[in-house]
């Protein structure tokens, strides 16, 4: 029987999986064009290799990787590039990206993969390298390049993997549909990464309102051997979250400022596993996910495997969009997801859910309140914070007091906002306060390095200076010894110098008289 623990605070909004017939995958067909951002992960964005007006070939590479923290993009289809511009992309701030956009031929010509025939007689460098050209990133939301997880392998002793199939959003269903059609993908998956971390045990989580994903997980651990244990635990959001998933799961907890690498366990995603798989067996780069497309202003809602780069609003013809019943467009879940400014951004890697609700389904949010200190975002926080001072803090922009009360560890769950009374939109203060303090050390860091660069420059004139007076004196030196030598052979500097010897002697006429 599964051991499980609990976790602190947490919440249960209403849940409307069942909108989207998890278990199901609808295929969304090919758009006319594809808008490609070269940043769809945290870290460095990737380095542009093709020109416009250039013809290119699906799995073909569009931008490689530029830095370890960075990831490679490939064409999802074959067509032409026809534009390098920055372009709207699926992000909080709304702001433009440099994006490629790729027109369809409408034939879907591919190059040629290849594979590894048996992994595991790779070295896992080897194996790494694969996952790292393939253009895999994390699946389930923050995007981290996966060969650099991976490469916690080197510098820490690891003993667990866990793969997050939680999903704990109450609208998505992407993970729980690729559990169902694909758990021996992942199952395979979840080894090939178990074998590159050097990692004995896996543990494949899913909450027990997936009773379908279950059921096939099981099924699929027991056929892949002994290493797999099925995970099952109650519903409660945010359960999904990475260190509050440790903590069910292990009863241990991630300390402040530390990661999950630092007990030992490392956590990807279904999706994550099954891209790797793609790339080690078959050496296919990621270039399609599945998507949720759901709420209650789509007449046709459901799980789409779609291709990176498709415009949303392309999605949203393709699941029956009804514009007269919906006011905002969702990137993601209710809890965590942001507001999309337009429906012409593209979906990306991270990109899992659209939600697309009615205001009776998902009402604007009231305006805000004053804070009435009710405490219940402190009971709510699963990372055991205190929401209503970092509230405060944020307001005033009061960096020192932010670190102090640990705001990196925020999760931005929006469990904190859910039971606010007063309708407080604090995960937006959170993130902007993040945002301040990025930019305050990245700031730092210029002016740090501006510092340097300047204490550096004056060590060197000074050093400079002093080497050009010591060649000074020593050309004044060999002058010096130079005309002492040639003095002694020459009768008129002879001359001189007796006249100056005598001239500067005592007078000896005193002696004759």
């Amino acid at each position: 029987m599964n051991t499980v623990f609990n976790m602190h605070g947490g919440i249960h909004p209403k849940e409307e999986k069942h909108l989207s017939n998890p278990g199901t995958v609808l295929d969304a067909g090919l758009p006319p064009s594809l808008v490609l951002p070269l940043s769809q992960h945290i870290g460095k964005p990737s380095s542009l290799c093709v020109a416009p007006g250039d013809h290119v070939l699906g799995g073909q590479l569009l931008a490689e990787a530029d830095g370890m923290v960075s990831v490679p993009l490939h064409a999802p289809t074959s067509g032409t590039v026809v534009a390098i511009e920055p372009r709207p992309v699926p992000h909080p701030s709304a702001l433009n990206n440099l994006c490629l956009q790729l027109e369809c031929d409408g034939q879907d010509r591919w190059i040629e993969f290849a594979g590894c025939e048996d992994w595991r007689v790779e070295t896992p460098d080897s194996l790494i390298s694969r996952i790292r050209a393939a253009g895999v990133a994390g699946m389930g939301g923050a995007g981290f390049p996966t060969a650099v997880k991976l490469m916690a392998r080197e510098r820490l002793p690891l003993q667990t993997l866990i793969v997050n199939g939680t999903e704990c959003e109450p609208y998505i269903t992407a993970d729980d549909t690729l559990m169902q059609v694909d758990a021996a993908g992942i199952v395979e998956g979840a080894q090939i990464l178990a074998y590159i971390l050097g990692v004995k045990q896996i543990l494949l989580a899913v909450e027990d309102n997936k009773p379908a994903a279950l059921e096939a997980m099981q099924k699929a651990a027991e056929a892949g051997g002994d290493d797999c244990k099925v995970m099952t635990f109650p519903t409660k959001y945010p359960s999904g979250g990475e260190k509050q998933l440790i903590e069910i799961l292990t009863g241990k907890q991630v300390p402040a400022g530390g990661l999950p690498a630092d007990l030992g366990i490392v956590c990807q995603n279904p999706g994550t596993a099954v891209a790797a798989r793609d790339a080690v067996c078959f050496g296919k780069p990621l270039t399609d996910r599945i998507v949720t497309l759901t709420g209650r202003a789509l007449t046709r809602p459901g799980n789409y495997r779609s291709r990176l780069g498709t415009p949303i609003e392309y999605l949203l013809t393709v699941a029956g969009f009804d514009p007269t019943q919906n006011r905002r467009l969702i990137h993601g879940g209710p809890m965590m997801g942001f507001a999309l400014e337009s429906a012409a951004v593209p979906i990306i890697k991270t990109t899992n859910c659209i939600l697309v609700p009615t205001e009776q389904e998902l009402p604007t949010p009231p305006d805000a309140q004053a804070c009435i200190r009710c405490g219940l975002c402190a009971e709510a926080c699963p990372a055991s914070l205190l929401p209503q001072q970092l509230y405060w803090y944020a307001r005033a922009k009061d960096q020192e007091q932010l670190e102090r009360h640990h705001l990196a560890d925020c999760i931005e769950c929006g469990a904190c906002s859910w039971v606010c009374p007063s309708h407080i939109p604090l995960v937006q203060y959170y993130r902007a306060a993040k945002g301040m303090m990025r930019e305050s050390k990245t700031e730092k860091i210029r002016s740090d390095r501006s510092r340097d660069r300047f204490e550096a420059r004056q060590e060197r004139l000074e050093r400079e200076t002093l080497a050009r007076e010591a060649q000074r004196a020593a050309r004044r030196a060999a002058a010096e010894q130079k005309a002492a030598e040639g003095g002694a052979n020459d009768p008129v500097a002879a001359a001189i110098a007796r006249a100056k010897a005598k001239k500067e002697s005592p007078s000896d006429e005193g002696a004759d008289s």
